[in-house]
Parts: C-alpha cells; structure tokens; sequence
C-alpha cells in the first residue's frame, strides 16, 4: 500500500511542489533575513539607544504609532520580519512598539492596501485597515503592560564578541593572548562589523529556519486548493473561527491570497471568513512560530498567538456585522 501511494503521479507531483517550494521559501528568506539584518546592523551603529528609545520608546503613545507606520510601510511577509524585529530590539526599542510592529508588517502594507482596494473595494479596504491598525496598537500596548517583555531571550539580543583567541577577529591587536607575534591593529569597518553580526545572526537561525520552511512547503504540497473554501463555506455558523484556525498554521503571504479572495466568494465564503483567514494565515504561522520560538519564551508566544487568533475572529464578525 505504501509502494503505491509512492508511485501515484498525483502524490509525485505534490511531492515535486513541496520540494520546489522548499527551495523558493528558503532561499528567498535566507537572502531577505542576510540583507535585512546587514541594513539593521549599520543603522544600530549609527543610531545611539538613546534615540532609539526616543523614537520608538513605550512609554509614550508616539512610539507605537511611529512602530505602525515602520510596519505598514515594510512589505514583509510574516517571517521576513523576524530579523527587523530582532533589531529593533537589539536598539533598544521599547517592547510594546516593537510588538506593535510585529502584528503590523505581515497584515498592513503598500502592497495589501493596493491588492485589497482592487480586490474588494475601499470600504472593505479602509475597514480593513482601521481595525488592523487598531488591534495592533491596542495589543502592542497591553502585552507591555501585562509586562511580556521579560519572556524575550535576550541571548540573541547581543551581538556575538569575538575574543582574541578566535580565528575570525572583529580586530587583531598586539600583545594577543594567543599569539606572541605583534601585528599591526586593523579595526573592521562598519559594513564588515554589520555583515560577521548578519551572518553569525543567521547561522543562530538557520536550523530553525529549515524546520519552518519545510513545514510550510509540506503544506503547500499537500493541502487542496478547495480545501479552505469547504471549511470556511457561508452555511457554517463557525465559518470564522474556523477560517482562523485553518489560517494561522499555513505560511501563506496576504499579497498572494488576495487573488485568490475572488473565488473564495464565488464558492460560497463568506467575506468575514475571507477576512479572518487572511489575518490568520498573515498574522501567524507555523514557520513564523518555529522561528520566534528562536527569540520568546513559550508564555510571550503563545500571547502572540491568542492575539492573532482573537484579531482574525473580531475583524471577520466585525466585517459581516458591517458588509452582510
């Protein structure tokens, strides 16, 4: 039984997608998280904390609006944002704007914005945007005060410090532990400072990011096009929570599922379903869970979680409240 499920060419062909998938998901990410942190990195030499903490400090509410804004004008997916988020923590932003910018950047964007507006109409699309930006702020600003911050990692929060003994020196300077030989000082330049900080970031981050990926990709493969529009159909008086539930373990990008919303409603769902699917599947993922697991500890996750699962649930009510 097992030989013939191998040999179905249909099986083959999922098998065939995944693995492409795969290698799309995880070649894309590699090279957005080495770039996006390389950036981060010369921006945090050359911005103090202390403007940083001026900027996007949580004890004042400009500094989760500026952290909304720095998410809806970035169009990342929800895993890309990872290694932003993980410098804006490593400049000292305050923990309640940063978490505003980690609900922001997958879900409100340029892209979303236009692809909603040609998609759905600007009433959906403002509504959309309000309750969005609205929950994130909100969310942003509770989790601080419930004080979640303190069930963040902070080992990867520190750029790794090579020693003298180490065969990579950020600096060589005379006088080694290691070595009785005197070469000459050479500092590293900026650039070459944020890159080794990139790279060594990334290797922390590769296995995780491999398991995500691959999980993702399986899903992809393996899943039925059909499959969220059967779950999620309009006769369901669950179709929202069931829409979110089915979203938040895909990895799926909100700019590519819009094109899709078309036949989503032509199949019978219902437009709070599609909203909260998109919140799910946006906001959350399992990949994005795997990689966070890298950073928070297990309470500050599943806080992560409960938020995107409860955002997808109003805005869909919400929006059939208003749009059915």
């Amino acid at each position: 039984m097992i030989s013939e499920i191998f040999q179905d060419p249909e099986f083959g062909a999922k098998v065939e997608a995944s693995l492409w998938m795969f290698l799309q998901l995880f070649f894309e990410l590699a090279i957005l998280f080495l770039l996006i942190s390389f950036v981060v990195g010369l921006i945090n030499q050359k911005l103090p904390p202390e403007k940083v903490q001026q900027v996007l400090g949580a004890k004042n509410g400009r500094g989760y609006f500026t952290a909304a804004a720095i998410g809806a004008l970035t169009p990342f997916c929800s895993c890309s944002s990872i290694p932003l988020l993980i410098g804006l923590l490593r400049a000292k932003a305050g923990f309640g704007p940063v978490m505003t910018f980690l609900f922001t950047s997958p879900l409100l964007n340029p892209i979303i914005v236009m692809l909603f507006f040609a998609v759905l109409g600007w009433q959906i699309t403002l509504a959309y945007a309000v309750l969005a930006l609205s929950f994130a702020l909100f969310s942003g600003w509770l989790l601080n005060r419930l004080g979640f911050e303190k069930y963040i990692k902070s080992n990867l929060l520190t750029p790794a410090t090579e020693s003298c003994c180490d065969t990579d020196n950020t600096t060589k300077t005379s006088n080694s532990c290691c070595t009785e030989s005197t070469p000459k000082a050479v500092a590293l330049k900026p650039w070459q400072i944020a890159w080794n900080e990139s790279v060594d970031l990334f290797k922390s981050m590769m296995p995780y990011m491999v398991i995500a990926m691959a999980i993702g990709a399986i899903v992809h493969g393996f899943v039925p096009e059909d499959f969220f529009a059967e779950m999620a159909n309009a006769d369901n008086a669950a179709a929202v929570p069931v829409a979110a539930t089915i979203g938040i373990p895909l990895y799926v990008r909100v700019s590519t599922l819009l094109p899709l919303i078309g036949s989503f409603i032509a199949k019978g769902v219902s437009i709070g379903a599609v909203i909260a699917f998109v919140i799910g599947s946006g906001g959350a993922s399992i990949p994005e869970f795997i990689l966070l697991k890298r950073l928070f500890h297990w309470p500050l996750l599943l806080a992560f979680l409960t938020v995107i699962f409860t955002m997808a649930i109003l805005g869909g009510y919400t929006m059939n409240a208003i749009f059915t």
